[in-house]
């Protein structure tokens, strides 16, 4: 910034151009006069001026203000009483920022007054403003930040490329030819030339919050033309600030609203347990060091003294025995071998020990690898997902004991992870229901609650794709099975497979090794006789078919 004298300087000299009853912002020139010598300062300052007075004389025709008008964000704190006046068209889009319209000329920008909007249309106006801006060039960069999220900047000498935040989803299909996903994006507009954002499509939404944060204030700082330091987030057309500025101690924190919260603990949550698609999560996996972490999890729960107190470990285990038993179904996706049905059996032990408790049992993982799981209470987790990873992998492995034990995992516990919609806890509702043989009266007006839950309209937590292409698949074969239609089974669980593998595509994760709901619907439906077609993608055969089925340690 300017020091004390530098700022009285350029105030005298903007003097002898100031008009009677009108006042002018001096915060761009100042910029511009910070990154000049000083004694560039004078012949700076009266260009600025000269390009001011010639923008304000208007009186330009219908066509030119169509040829030339651009829609455009403003400071709220540039509008004048004076301006605002004569600017009722305008509209406050976000804190800290107004929609406008910007005639763009040869030497100057003028923001249109309500007699040019009123000469030229308000309609058409607004037609070739957006037309007007989707047309503006920009560069595009992506900047990597610490955690492994991404930023895309959107940066040039256009005035007016800020503004395409009013049309961020247009505006990254022109650039990168992606769409948004369901959530939006996270962005700063910190001056006119730059827009950055960060599409909330993971678990690195957390760390872009803050490094959107840090990137939009320096940026803001740096100027020139200053527009706004705050973080928004654009959701369905609607921008909204998740930024709170304490004006009195000049400090800033981010906070965002209860909706895109619910968003972003979903995101991660998921994004943690391998669920997405992402980059990080198409890794193809380490077998072998997956074996060893998943003996040393177990190995470490034997040690524990105080595992009551501490599930997190027994959570880890879990998770890790379950991606060894995807990982598995990579190089065997029939699950022919001994070592694929060892993982899969270990994840079913560390399952129903994490949700419903166990007694002392070995765990195998091969000829070699042989771990002792202590007894363990049961103290299940608030992990909805997890309930269901655990009932599914019992089911398809055949273990009706630990199923139902888990279907005795109390509701209400489940029912305080924030972190998924309510489909989900409606699903789980409909499953213990079913397999506790309760009336199939209630087992249906479970399921239609499922069914209305995830509907897109209700969706709080989830990815659109996510919940239709993988979470419901299991709920329409269920659909089916209790219908005892085979005709619309068989169907159904072609379309799930296809669905699996629209969603994860040719991932090397884990999880898109097996459709783990759909496998788990299918092995019910073939223990009831269902004509099931073997062999199908993502369902291992010899797990489905029970030929590799073998016994387990009582749970």
């Amino acid at each position: 910034m300017l020091t004390t004298a530098q700022a009285a300087r350029l105030r005298a000299l903007a003097v002898p151009y100031a008009r009677e009853g009108r006042n002018y912002s001096l915060h761009n020139l100042a910029q511009m006069c910070r990154q000049a010598p000083e004694e560039r300062w004078p012949e700076l300052v009266e260009a600025h001026f000269a390009r001011l007075e010639e923008g304000s004389k208007g009186g330009e025709s219908p066509a030119e203000l169509l040829r030339g008008v651009h829609a455009r964000l403003l400071p709220t704190d540039s509008l004048t009483p004076e301006i605002a006046g004569a600017m009722s068209y305008a509209r406050v889009v976000a804190e800290g920022l107004v929609f406008a319209y910007a005639l763009d000329m040869p030497a100057s920008v003028r923001i249109l007054t309500d007699s040019d909007v009123e000469r030229a249309g308000i309609e058409e106006l607004g037609q070739a403003a957006y037309a007007n801006l989707m047309r503006v060039p920009v560069e595009h960069d992506e900047v990597p930040l610490e955690g492994g999220a991404l930023l895309h900047s959107l940066y040039g000498e256009s005035p007016f490329i800020a503004s395409k935040a009013l049309f961020l989803s247009e505006a990254v299909r022109q650039v990168t030819g992606e769409l948004l996903p369901d959530a939006g994006a996270l962005f700063v507009v910190p001056t006119r030339h730059l827009l950055a954002y960060h599409p909330i499509a993971d678990g690195s939404v957390v760390d872009a919050v803050n490094g959107l944060a840090s990137y939009g204030l320096g940026a803001h700082e740096d100027g020139p033309g200053e527009l706004s330091p705050r973080v928004y987030w654009w959701h369905q057309g609607r921008l909204t600030s998740i930024t709170v500025i304490d004006h009195d101690t000049r400090s800033f924190s981010l906070q965002p609203p209860p909706e895109l919260l619910a968003r972003m603990k979903g995101l991660v949550r998921l994004d943690r347990a391998g669920r997405l698609d992402t980059a990080a999560a198409a890794k193809t996996p380490d077998v072998a060091a997956l074996t060893h972490t998943t003996a040393e999890a177990i190995t470490g729960l034997a040690e524990s003294a105080a595992l009551a107190e501490s599930p997190a470990g027994l959570a880890d285990a879990f998770a890790s025995a379950l991606t060894l038993a995807h990982a598995r179904c990579a190089a065997d996706p029939k699950g022919a071998y001994v070592d694929t049905w060892d993982a899969w059996a270990i994840a079913v032990q560390l399952g129903s020990a994490l949700f419903a408790g166990a007694q002392a049992q070995e765990c195998r993982l091969g000829e070699d690898i042989v771990r002792q799981l202590p007894a363990t209470p049961a103290a299940p987790p608030a992990d909805a997902r997890a309930w269901l990873d655990a009932f599914y992998i019992a089911v398809a492995c055949r273990q009706k004991d630990r199923a139902d034990r888990l279907c005795q995992v109390p509701l209400e516990v489940l029912r305080q992870d924030d972190s998924v919609d309510a489909y989900v806890l409606h699903w789980i509702d409909t499953l213990q229901t079913y397999w506790s043989e309760r009336p199939m009266d209630d087992v249906v007006a479970k399921l239609l609650a499922t069914m209305e839950t995830s509907q897109p309209e209700s969706l709080t937590h989830t990815p659109k794709d996510f919940s239709d292409l993988i979470d419901y698949q299991p709920v329409a074969l269920f659909h089916r099975l209790i219908a005892r239609d085979h005709d619309a089974f068989t169907k159904a669980l072609a379309e799930a497979v296809a669905h699996h593998g629209t969603y994860w595509g040719d991932s090397a994760a884990p999880r898109a090794q097996v459709a783990l709901g759909p496998l788990a619907m299918a092995s019910l439906a073939y223990d009831y006789g269902f004509p099931v077609a073997l062999p199908q993608p993502y369902l291992p055969m010899y797990l489905l078919n029970r030929e590799r089925i073998e016994e387990m340690p009582a749970g």
